[in-house]
């Protein structure tokens, strides 16, 4: 009896603390960093955020970064924006300008300019600045950018100068927080802007929350936790990713051009080619098939690279190839390839639904059985 109560008491607090999770405003802390400026004052704001308790934070990068500091942050896509409560966008200061990595980011949100899906939306901005100079007129062309959106500015004001340390430079302004990251033998973000971002943080959750249900959304709120779905279906399934295959000569994993991802992988698994040698002669139909599995499980590995490590930026499975090393009068190539097509869709639903080539080939690349070749488009 005691265990059936608690058993019930377990599920009313876990229904509990679900609406109350639901109740609380989604914001996204959307940035571009190049050396790490950004995010620590992204740190601040996201801190600030859920400083009420009223309000989750989810830190974004607009690219993904090799930066040993970044690399691990999950990447946004344009297609989740509009299911947030309130955006903070920050960016590096280039040339009196938003970043690259953060225009080419904004340049992507046409669809959602022509619904108007980010229209009523409130939104703040914060900047990592080297010297300083342009800091203003780089926070005025973000706030342009946004303002063609429709969104609701809300700016810093004049908050926190009493943690200033007037006797160097500091970055506050009425717009936004930013931070003067190139002067030297002063740790950045200062104390000060740090404390200034976490009130910035901690009054756009307040406006956030205030015009929280104000607009309508084009898309379900429940879309803001699709950056973990893939991976939960990779744990699900019980799906490991091998890590990704070296090349052997003088060519790349993967090349990408614009938004298409191109990849060719074969049958190797731990540095050796898994069931090696041509179908009806050296290997069996069944051994073919767990070849086409480890060869598509090495595409989806060099795939999640290609994506900075967020198989969530996959917006489609183009086009699937099969190569297999038969005799010359096989036929049953498509049975053989259903294995890596299924995998496709078992990991990316609907978008892993794809075109298809398949064939055989009197002789593969290192004797492999199989050889794949892919094309993604991504985000």
């Amino acid at each position: 009896m005691r265990k059936l109560c608690s058993f019930f008491i377990l599920i009313l607090l876990s229904n509990t603390i679900n609406i109350m999770a639901q109740d609380k405003a989604k914001i996204l802390v959307l940035i571009h960093s190049d050396n790490g400026g950004t995010y620590e004052l992204a740190k601040e704001i996201s801190k600030g955020i859920e400083s009420d308790k009223n309000a989750v934070s989810y830190i974004k990068l607009v690219k993904a970064s090799q930066n040993p500091k970044l690399k691990d942050l999950p990447v946004a896509t344009t297609d989740e924006l509009s299911a947030y409560d309130g955006i903070a966008f920050g960016s590096p200061v280039y040339f009196g300008n938003i970043s690259t990595g953060m225009s080419e980011f904004l340049s992507k949100t046409v669809q959602l300019w022509t619904d108007h899906a980010l229209e009523g939306m409130p939104a703040t901005v914060f900047m990592s600045a080297g010297s300083g100079a342009g800091k203003e007129l780089a926070l005025q062309a973000f706030w342009n950018s946004l303002a063609v959106h429709g969104m609701v500015l809300v700016s810093n004001g004049i908050r926190g100068t009493e943690e200033l340390n007037k006797a160097i430079p500091q970055g506050n302004t009425v717009l936004g927080i930013t931070s003067m990251a190139s002067l030297k033998d002063v740790e950045r973000p200062t104390k000060g802007e740090r404390s200034i971002a976490e009130l910035q943080g901690k009054n756009f959750a307040k406006i956030a929350l205030a015009l929280r249900g104000t607009r309508q959304k084009k898309s379900s709120v429940g879309s803001v936790e699709k950056t973990v779905s893939i991976n939960e279906t990779l744990q699900q399934k019980n799906i490991v990713l091998p890590q990704v295959p070296k090349p052997a000569g003088n060519y790349q994993p993967f090349v990408r051009s614009g938004n298409l991802v191109f990849i060719n992988q074969v049958a190797l698994q731990n540095g050796k080619i898994l069931n090696a040698g041509k179908l009806g002669v050296d290997v069996n139909e069944q051994q073919v098939k767990e070849a086409t599995k480890i060869t598509m499980l090495n595409v989806l590995s060099v795939l999640k690279e290609a994506v900075g490590g967020d198989l969530n930026r996959v917006k489609q499975c183009v086009q699937l190839t099969g190569i297999f090393n038969t005799k010359d009068d096989y036929t049953k190539h498509a049975d053989l390839m259903n294995i890596a097509s299924d995998l496709a869709v078992e990991v990316f639903g609907e978008k892993g639904k794809h075109a298809r080539a398949t064939f055989g080939a009197s002789s593969v690349p290192v004797n492999s059985s199989v050889e794949i070749q892919a094309i993604f488009e991504v985000d």
